[in-house]
């Protein structure tokens, strides 16, 4: 039925960026996982929104969330084929098309939010997004995830030793797989949209996500324990088919990116929102949340950044580092 709609949709006008003669529009589907209460969807809302007045309705922005379109995955795949013009995504499944996006997955890679926000928008942030042009997929901003942290059905974790044994989900990532062994987990690659059965069945024993990932996904429901040791600021990033991209009047280019320049400054608003309500939400359900001492945690993952000691990702995290 999914792969039926996607066709569907290659044929609609406008579908991959061109005039729609219905509507003497520009118009640009853009599919991705997220619930639609979540805060990262609510800022591409208020991207469409801000698209279609700034232009005076010349561009429109048609948004298809949970997952409707296929996984992250796919949709990264289906902007590669110019049939869908945009998606978003988390910088992690990016690493298996762009490289370059492995650094985001180094573990306690930021200091903080400040430090991430001063990279990813500063000169570092932009040579990132432009390094997936080549491959189909041209970065227009980044989306506040937050940090990652572990959450578990029933085991309390303290310290990195808890983990061993245990099955935790991670995102189709190579370096969340090697973050998760070096702690001496068991990582399990498994879709987003296929993980609450997955805990439910007990396939996995736990994962990781943000606070508002963890409340809207009602994950909170199976598990017992959030452990914020906070080992990941994976961002989520926003790309659109370069061709498309191309295909766009230089006015209309100036205005979808101001669009979405605006959308990440709201987004970053709703996020600080939705993490302090998350967190209260699911200790009011009950989930005891645990703040451990992070050292263990960044001193268990170091092995994963001697791997890329003198090679162009262990060159760009130390670039990152660098950064005031």
């Amino acid at each position: 039925m999914r792969m039926l709609l996607v066709a569907a949709l290659a044929a609609v006008p406008g579908g991959c960026g061109k005039p729609d003669d219905a509507s003497h529009a520009t118009v640009l589907k853009l599919a991705h996982g997220l619930d639609v209460t979540h805060p990262v969807h609510k800022g591409m809302i208020y991207m469409a929104e801000r698209a279609h007045e700034r232009s005076g309705g010349r561009l429109r922005i048609d948004i298809y969330p949970s997952e409707q379109l296929g996984s992250e995955r796919e949709c990264l795949e289906l902007v590669q084929l110019g049939i869908l013009a945009m998606t978003k995504s988390s910088s992690a499944p990016m690493e298996g098309f762009v490289p370059t996006f492995k650094v985001l997955g180094l573990p306690y890679l930021f200091r903080d939010d400040e430090h991430m926000w001063k990279v990813f928008q500063g000169p570092i942030g932009a040579e990132i997004l432009a390094a997936g042009e080549s491959k189909g997929l041209k970065g227009l901003c980044f989306y506040n995830a937050g940090a990652r942290s572990f959450y578990t059905k029933s085991k309390r974790v303290e310290t990195p030793t808890d983990l061993v044994g245990l099955k935790i989900r991670v995102q189709k990532s190579i370096m969340s797989m090697r973050m998760i062994e070096a702690m001496g987990g068991a990582p399990t690659p498994i879709d987003w949209g296929e993980l609450y059965t997955s805990l439910q069945q007990g396939v996995v024993d736990g994962a990781e996500n943000n606070p508002p990932s963890f409340h809207t996904s009602h994950h909170y429901e199976l598990c017992q324990y959030y452990i914020l040791d906070e080992h990941l600021r994976v961002p989520d990033v926003l790309v659109i088919n370069p061709e498309i991209w191309r295909g766009l009047s230089p006015e209309l280019q100036r205005i979808l990116q101001e669009a979405v320049d605006a959308s990440v400054v709201e987004q970053r608003r709703l996020w600080d929102e939705a993490v302090e309500r998350a967190l209260t939400e699911v200790q009011r359900a009950g989930v005891t949340i645990i703040r451990p001492d992070r050292q263990p945690f960044r001193a268990a993952v170091q092995s994963v950044w001697a791997e890329f000691e003198g090679t162009p990702i262990g060159e760009l995290a130390a670039r990152v580092q660098a950064v005031e």
